[in-house]
């Protein structure tokens, strides 16, 4: 699979996602949930514009991405309730 990212830098000089493609889809990223790291990758948890979340993987050393998770979002039961 394809991995390509959009990163920014925010207020407090932290890398986040901003939107990423898989497969050449575009998906925004609407909240950067976590990320953590090591001495030469970092993780980044993500929720993209569908509701759906996704962990993305940087290998920091040869600059590439990977999708290691992938969780749809719930939709609301059919009586309306969570």
């Amino acid at each position: 699979m394809q991995v390509q990212v959009e990163t920014f830098v925010d207020e407090g000089g932290v890398k986040k996602l901003r939107r990423f493609y898989l497969n050449g889809r575009q998906i925004d990223v609407v909240e950067n949930l976590d990320q953590w790291h090591g001495a030469d990758y970092r993780y980044f948890k993500v929720r993209g514009s569908e509701g759906d979340v996704y962990i993305l993987y940087l290998d920091e050393f040869l600059t590439q991405w990977a999708l290691t998770m992938y969780q749809r979002s719930q939709p609301p039961d059919s009586r309306g309730t969570l």
